[in-house]
């Protein structure tokens, strides 16, 4: 089921000689839906001549348009900005050059619905808004001053600095949202309490969203207004991804393709490279022609076509790698016509971690850090969608061309939402890499949040030393643990405060490591500024209470016997 947004829109001039608002979107079919979505914009002119409209015309249309034309491998944020900043330059440009459009400059709400989220960039004092389970929440804060006398004065706006901050907000969609993008001109006339009602009005389906719209801004103007009124109303009805067992029992009709070579084809996409092979999985490098871009095609090894779990687990790692609609991960295609078991992702120029490593790259201490951070920022994106990757590794962290940290392959990844449909992958079985495995992992323990994180400690440890916290675990041993080697050992010029976070992070116990990925990332943010203490060394009956019996025992022993024979021997 793809995203379906009920929308509507409405624009009046209201007791103003012209309008100087504009608002539009673009609701694309399908790639465009999945890969870039819809838009929806409302702008603000601001000038006491024709400038005012035409800026807030050219904002609108200008980021209706390039939004498309950016690359599908930028993520939603950086399009907007690359975007925006242009037709900063623009209109500041047209407003120094013809005299009629001095002090031309515009307000701008604008949002993205890509997926399951929903992305806003917003400039000045239009105003998104969100309803959700009849709640209205304020999404945007306006951009003007605090003072009572200059409330209405703005502090930013699009044209009126060399200098373009934007603010950006994103968030799951949830079925029944209902958005509205609005001006001043109704915000400022109607309560909080009357815009709520008019869109409770649009979620129970009473009034249409354009209905709505035009409602709104009749209300504004019988309440006083005395500005231009616009108003952008979007309804989600249905979201894509539905239930596991759906998606499973739709990949489970489909074969599987066989095994392909570069110059061949699969659904209209031309194999470029065969880029990784495992008993389980193909994954292929390909170009689609259409669009002009390059894919990843991950596919069954043609050796489990006829292994219904291995379908299952297949069909599970597609499901969950829609749901990751961020920056950290690739992101999925959905392709025009699909004949065989197989998902699209975008392909991203670069290599893991681990290629790098083996290539010989050196990664000096600002780099890991900063790159640590935008993997842990990752690990949180998972895990606020209820999923546990379970193989965090040098190898399953990829570093881009662009400078972006990303994570691949879900195939053994757990979600809070297996459950739910009796399917995917749930089993609490001991899964991933070795060395990357928390202790308590060896103890039968399911996995958690906390071995993530354990993992994510490893991978940052591993790529500034080159070497295990507790050594290389081979397959199939059980391991035990001692006390974590301090890093410093083969990393002299590691800061002391880097090492206690390193230490934090792959402690032996579950209690002393960070709690959540957020904690994590404000150790490493604070740095030396705010260094954590030392990890205290533990007696040893709290580190092994076993040892500390055994020892216990022997003394007792060396101490009966040594009796004794005092005993004999008088």
């Amino acid at each position: 089921m793809p995203l379906t947004v009920s929308t509507g829109h409405h624009s009046v001039a209201g007791l103003r000689p012209r309008n100087e608002d504009f608002v539009g979107m673009v609701t694309p079919g399908e790639p465009e839906l999945s890969c870039k979505g819809m838009v929806l914009a409302v702008a603000d002119g601001v000038s006491g001549n024709e400038g005012g409209r035409e800026a807030a015309e050219y904002v609108v249309r200008g980021l209706l348009t390039d939004y498309y034309a950016t690359p599908d491998t930028w993520e939603v944020t950086t399009a907007l900005d690359k975007v925006l900043v242009a037709m900063n330059s623009w209109v500041q440009q047209q407003g120094s050059v013809r005299r009629e459009l001095a002090g031309m400059a515009t307000t701008m709400t604008s949002l993205v619905l890509r997926g399951r989220m929903y992305y806003s960039a917003h400039v000045g004092d239009t105003r998104c808004y969100l309803l959700r389970d009849d709640e209205l929440q304020k999404l945007t804060q306006d951009h003007v001053w605090d003072r009572p006398e200059m409330q209405h004065v703005l502090t930013r706006a699009i044209g009126l600095d060399s200098h373009l901050v934007i603010d950006h907000g994103m968030g799951e969609l949830r079925v029944n949202d209902v958005f509205l993008l609005v001006c001043d001109g109704i915000w400022a006339s109607l309560t909080e309490y009357d815009l709520t009602d008019y869109l409770k009005q649009v979620s129970t389906g009473k009034l249409g969203s354009e209905a709505a719209c035009e409602a709104l801004c009749t209300a504004a103007l019988k309440a006083g207004s005395q500005d231009n009124c616009s108003a952008v109303i979007a309804r989600i009805d249905s979201l894509p991804e539905g239930e596991l067992r759906d998606a499973i029992s739709e990949l489970h009709a489909l074969p599987v393709p066989p095994r392909l070579k570069p110059g061949q084809t699969l659904d209209g996409y031309a194999i470029e490279e065969v880029m990784h092979t495992s008993q389980t999985t193909v994954l292929y490098r390909v170009s689609e022609p259409f669009h002009h871009r390059q894919l990843v095609l991950k596919t069954l090894h043609p050796d489990k076509a006829n292994d219904v779990q291995e379908r299952s687990a297949f069909a599970h790692e597609a499901w969950l790698a829609k749901r990751v609609v961020a920056r950290f991960f690739p992101q999925v295609i959905t392709p025009d016509q699909r004949n065989y078991l197989y998902y699209l992702s975008t392909w991203h120029a670069g290599a893991s971690l681990q290629q790098r490593l083996e290539a010989g790259q050196h990664f000096t201490i600002p780099e890991a850090v900063a790159y640590g951070g935008k993997l842990v920022r990752a690990i949180g994106a998972l895990h606020r969608r209820s999923i546990l990757h379970r193989d965090i590794k040098p190898a399953n962290v990829h570093l881009g061309d662009d400078d972006e940290i990303r994570i691949l392959d879900l195939g053994v990844a757990q979600s809070g939402f297996d459950s739910q449909d009796g399917q995917g992958n749930a089993s609490h079985s001991m899964a991933g890499t070795p060395s990357f495995l928390a202790p308590e992992q060896f103890q039968g323990a399911a996995p958690s949040r906390s071995t993530d994180l354990y993992a994510t400690g490893v991978t940052l440890y591993y790529l500034l030393t080159r070497h295990f916290p507790y050594g290389e675990v081979e397959p199939f041993q059980r391991p035990r643990f001692g006390e974590a080697t301090s890093p410093g050992r083969y990393r002299p010029d590691l800061p002391h405060w880097l090492e206690n976070v390193l230490l934090k992070a792959v402690a032996r116990d579950e209690a002393d490591r960070f709690e959540t990925a957020e904690e994590f990332l404000l150790a490493l943010e604070r740095g030396a500024a705010h260094p954590l203490p030392p990890p205290q060394i533990k007696p040893l009956a709290q580190r092994d209470p076993l040892a500390t019996w055994r020892m216990l025992a022997v003394l007792s022993i060396v101490a009966n016997v040594l009796m004794l024979y005092l005993i004999i021997a008088r």
